[in-house]
């Protein structure tokens, strides 16, 4: 009764953050990177994405573009802020999931496991579907 309980008081919480249309590009063999990207929306108070895993790679960092005139760089995050009673969309070209040491090539039309974990909502589970390799707008890794 008591796990009851806690998993009850937990649960408003958890609810407060949703992620959605969570999607991987596919990679070719051999590749050992994939990126990926999803929408994060945020009812409650500001909360931080603090880490990914996926037993597809042996590592999820949080990666995030900037831009030096007509160059993007590419570097590591320490997670991403997620405002209260907002929105922060990981996208092509801007803020992203860097899925390393992939296990196995993405093949378009399948979605990998991952968790997401929150400083204040915990963890969430989602499976990023895996969409067409075309249309590269990620690239320099």
């Amino acid at each position: 009764m008591l796990l009851l309980i806690a998993a009850l008081a937990a649960a408003p919480a958890w609810a407060q953050v949703t992620v959605e249309n969570a999607w991987i590009r596919a990679t070719p063999p051999g590749a050992k990177l994939a990126a990926g990207y999803l929408v994060i929306r945020n009812a409650g108070a500001a909360d931080r994405l603090v880490g990914v895993s996926s037993p597809a790679a042996e590592r999820v960092e949080t990666h995030t573009t900037t831009h030096e005139g007509d160059v993007a760089r590419m570097r590591e995050a320490k997670g991403y802020d997620v405002p209260a009673g907002g929105t922060l969309e990981l996208k092509p070209g801007g803020s992203h999931l860097m899925f390393v040491d992939i296990k196995a090539p993405l093949k378009e039309g399948t979605s990998v496991p991952a968790i997401i974990r929150f400083q204040r909502a915990g963890e969430i589970k989602v499976e990023f579907q895996v969409r067409p390799l075309a249309g590269g707008e990620h690239h320099g890794h």
